[in-house]
């Protein structure tokens, strides 16, 4: 994987420009689409490290391609769109998307959020002498993105990494919603709490999806809470 190759999932040949060219200045590369029918095998193929996707696109949507993308790697994802309906950006997060943009948009924000992606999702899971963490018979290995007992498995994003690594860390403690969200985003303009409630609920989805429930709690009007007897 390139950790400096940014998959540009777009049709507007003008938009595809002014992208490419501004994210080229940055020090990044730009891979274009050359075929609308084949997205996925194409991201397969060039293993880049985050993908821009709009939602409008010939043949199949960008949802369609998020949850194709989503079923082969855990490589953040953005949604670039002009359908700024909250029910888009919603239905993108639960899809497994990692940020939406509404367009137009400042270049320069969205340099900004390529590059916290990048940094979270990447230079974090490299770091050093990384615990692991036992949830009953069960193992989280942040390094690894993952959750397994050596038969079951789940794979979780950068992102919903960090969130189970912030709450594991101040384990038997409330952690607030504005902790979360400046510990995850650096600022918090980057995102907001209605984005974090919907990471919260996914991880959620793919803890029960190995037995796991209950282990994330929500502090009515505090933040969220993973209690002290989950740890062995």
């Amino acid at each position: 994987m390139d950790e400096q190759k940014v998959f540009l999932v777009e049709d507007d040949e003008t938009i595809t420009q002014v992208i490419s060219e501004k994210l080229t200045a940055w020090g990044l590369k730009c891979q274009l689409v050359g075929d609308f029918q084949n997205i996925l095998q194409e991201f397969l193929q060039n293993k880049p490290a985050i993908v821009l996707l709009d939602i409008s696109l010939p043949y199949y949507n960008g949802f369609y391609w998020c949850q194709e993308l989503r079923k082969h790697s855990n490589v953040p994802i953005i949604f670039i769109s002009s359908a700024a309906e909250q029910m888009n950006q919603i239905m993108a997060m639960n899809l497994g998307a990692d940020d939406f943009i509404v367009k137009p948009f400042d270049l320069n924000v969205l340099v900004a959020k390529i590059q916290a992606l990048l940094r979270r999702s990447y230079q974090y899971n490299q770091e050093n002498n990384t615990p692991l963490y036992h949830l009953g018979e069960f193992v989280f290995e942040p390094e690894e993105n993952k959750i397994t007992n050596g038969e079951s498995l789940v794979n979780l994003s950068p992102n919903e990494t960090k969130i189970m690594v912030i709450l594991l860390r101040e384990r038997g403690q409330v952690v607030s919603k504005t902790q979360m969200v400046e510990a995850l985003w650096q600022a918090d303009d980057f995102i907001d709490s209605n984005t974090l409630a919907v990471n919260i609920t996914r991880i959620r989805k793919k803890l029960a999806s190995i037995g796991i429930t209950d282990l994330i709690q929500t502090v009515k009007g505090k933040g969220y809470l993973i209690e002290d007897e989950t740890k062995d």
